[in-house]
């Protein structure tokens, strides 16, 4: 039987996936999780060592998926998305690596689940012969990588709201050089509030009309897919033997819930080091066992990171067997003991990051970028803490989420160069831009949509 997707909320009906992919929030505001985690066998993950990465993503995703997507679909979907890609895995010293999730057509690691997201968007409205609007609040490269992957489709248009003070010029430029079915709104306010405004939208009734989901990863779709690369790193690197360690960079906690998914389906994960910015709701919530989100959220280098309640610690917490609404109340505790066991959490400052860019040039001639730069602070701190986990044999793998050369400023403050642009920068700046300007009010974002949809 294919698997059904309850809500976080625990308010609505249970759904099939191409209903919550499409769907993207539950009517009930919460998000949807999986009635069942498949696993994986220790010959599957031996076998996936010599995949190539869509080949492993096929075998992971049609887990989920059986009984929904013909195998041969969902097999020449995932070879589309994924074919050329690189995935480096960068080696540091010993067993510790980088792996780079940055070499995608924009430059960032969520570009590996939204080419997904978006084709498997597609193969299901052009069945249904429907159109879908996709709102999406970003605040960085959430945005940039789904202009790209939803450009040009013809069942979809997306709308993205972005807080105009708080991406950088590459990442902007990514989004509002695009047109087609491809609309920008930079809004006088925080991620936060960009996000407050889509789930807004997603439960307003005189919306319905506009047949609304997300890109976000409070969607479903875009949490699949970002399981893939956890596997991917364990079978190239471990080989089936042994377990590994991960520290992830985090901001919405997407990119965290695709490798707890994958521990889940029994991927010998040892620990996550759960590396946040100043806001450090996850790292207290995690010490004390008193969730307060951070509002306003702090403004950091690490802008993709600068959120202040995490929409995915609301799966985070189910799958520990708890319950936290929207607003951040928790109406059940989860198994505090067990994710204190899987997760290990801090919160890095900015200072702290431009030191470890600093750091890690200097000693090992590694580029890192903010985000990535606070993943591999998190496991410095983690390793002296728990200096018995910082050995030779121990494998260890810190996810570097951008490509450095969409922070250039910082770069060149802290180390003195411009990083090389990809093929995919290249030449952005001489694009012409469309932009158009927002106040930070529901009622007026309301009246944009029904004017131009």
């Amino acid at each position: 039987m294919p698997i059904l997707y309850y809500s976080t909320n625990l308010q609505a009906e249970p759904v099939s996936f191409r209903e919550a992919l499409l769907q993207g929030q539950a009517p009930d505001r919460g998000l949807y999780m999986p009635q069942a985690i498949p696993t994986l066998s220790a010959d599957e993950l031996r076998q996936f060592a010599a995949m190539p990465y869509y080949e492993i993503a096929y075998s992971v995703l049609r887990k989920f998926l059986q009984g929904e997507i013909p195998d041969n679909d969902l097999h020449a979907i995932a070879k589309d998305a994924y074919e050329h890609f690189p995935v480096p895995l960068e080696f540091v010293y010993q067993q510790k690596y980088v792996m780079r999730l940055d070499r995608g057509p924009t430059a960032s690691f969520k570009d590996f689940a939204a080419r997904m997201m978006g084709r498997l968007m597609q193969y299901f409205l052009k069945q249904e012969q429907r159109k879908l609007l996709i709102l999406t609040a970003t605040s960085g490269d959430t945005g940039s990588a789904m202009a790209n992957a939803f450009y040009g489709l013809d069942n979809i248009n997306i709308l993205i709201l972005y807080p105009q003070k708080e991406v950088t010029d590459r990442q902007r430029k990514q989004m509002t050089t695009l047109q087609q079915n491809v609309k920008t709104l930079a809004l006088d306010a925080k991620f936060d509030d960009c996000q407050t405004m889509v789930k807004r939208a997603f439960a307003d009734t005189d919306l319905g009309y506009l047949n609304l989901s997300s890109a976000n990863s409070i969607n479903i779709g875009r949490l699949m897919p970002q399981i893939v690369y956890y596997v991917y790193a364990y079978a190239r690197l471990c080989n089936g033997e042994g377990e590994i360690i991960f520290s992830v960079p985090s901001g919405n906690f997407g990119d965290l819930m695709g490798g707890l998914f994958a521990k889940a389906m029994e991927l010998p994960v040892k620990k996550f080091v759960v590396a946040t910015n100043a806001n450090d709701e996850f790292p207290n919530f995690l010490n004390t066992g008193e969730y307060h989100k951070v509002a306003p959220s702090r403004d950091c280098i690490s802008s993709a990171m600068n959120v202040g309640h995490p929409s995915n610690v609301a799966r985070l917490i189910a799958l520990y067997g708890g319950q936290i609404d929207e607003t951040g109340k928790i109406g059940k505790m989860p198994d505090m003991d067990r994710l204190r066991r899987d997760m290990f959490s801090i919160s890095v400052s900015d200072d702290w990051t431009k030191t470890t860019i600093k750091e890690a040039h200097d000693r090992y001639k590694l580029l890192l970028e903010p985000h990535g730069a606070v993943g591999w602070a998190g496991l410095t701190a983690y390793f002296k803490e728990c200096p018995q986990e910082d050995t030779p044999e121990q494998v260890c793998v810190c996810l570097e989420t951008a490509h450095p050369a969409k922070f250039p400023q910082e770069i060149q403050a802290i180390l003195g160069f411009d990083p090389i642009l990809p093929p995919s920068l290249d030449g952005l700046e001489h694009q012409p831009e469309h932009i158009r300007n927002m106040a930070n009010d529901y009622e007026t974002f309301k009246q944009y949509l029904k004017a131009n949809y």
